[in-house]
């Protein structure tokens, strides 16, 4: 059934009989026992053509998997995966109107630095590497907006309070799909921050290591793109549509 499944997830197109067993390598008369016993469960349907394709009830089963996921939980065994591979800390955040909430946060326990944003913290979008990745995402005119309703309100000399200076940041965020804070929000204290995607293709949350200056090591990168990828995966992102 499984292979069936999969053999069915692969075909552009609703598929014959003979096209399924042959991908399967079973026999014509067991898949097609497989398939009649899919059919009547809605996991496959039988077109007039004697074709078949995936069933509604496959969407039906993944909107409840869909709605049950956490991604607090989906993200924080990859979280503390990468906190013991760099040993600092790892911040997971989303977007709320127009600031970043800390959802979850593995504390390096070993700065000196104080931490601005603790979980259930807000920060404006233009502050933070996480927030800069979500405003990345937006048209430009939307970007625009963001400026005008905020005022890009600073925090240190290294922030940017300009709509300028923001518009070109974020050209280099999308271009490297990757997010950096320079002391932006504390003096002292450096971030670098990967996006977290869902099935669609959306940014839902993302993901950031931040430490203090003196020890940012540009290794960073790989490992942050790398652990944010595994929980997109593991949301349902299959990677970018061809």
């Amino acid at each position: 059934m499984m292979s069936l499944l999969d053999a069915l997830a692969d075909a552009p197109e609703a598929t014959s009989l003979k096209q399924l067993a042959g991908a399967t390598e079973l026999h014509p008369s067991t898949a097609h026992r497989i398939l009649a016993a899919m059919c009547n469960a809605r996991f496959v349907e039988r077109q007039d053509a004697g074709t078949y394709r995936l069933g509604i009830r496959l969407l039906e089963l993944g909107a409840i998997v869909k709605s049950r996921i956490n991604l607090r939980e989906v993200a924080l065994p990859f979280m503390q995966e990468l906190h013991e591979s760099i040993g600092e800390a790892i911040n997971l955040g989303a977007r709320h109107d127009d600031e970043i909430v800390y959802l979850e946060r593995t504390s390096s326990g070993r700065s000196l630095v104080r931490v601005v944003y603790l979980v259930g913290g807000r920060a404006p979008l233009h502050l933070t590497s996480l927030g800069k990745l979500f405003l990345a995402a937006d048209n430009p005119q939307k970007i625009r907006d963001y400026a005008k309703r905020t005022g890009l309100p600073g925090k240190t000399p290294h922030s940017l309070t300009t709509l300028a200076a923001l518009e070109k940041e974020l050209d280099k965020v999308r271009r490297h799909d990757i997010a950096y804070d320079d002391e932006e929000a504390e003096i002292g204290l450096k971030c670098l921050a990967a996006p977290i995607r869902d099935d669609e293709g959306n940014i839902v949350a993302a993901l950031s290591v931040s430490a203090p200056a003196d020890r940012h090591d540009p290794e960073w990168v790989a490992k942050i793109k790398q652990t944010a990828d595994a929980v997109s995966h593991a949301l349902g992102y299959l990677g970018p549509k061809k």
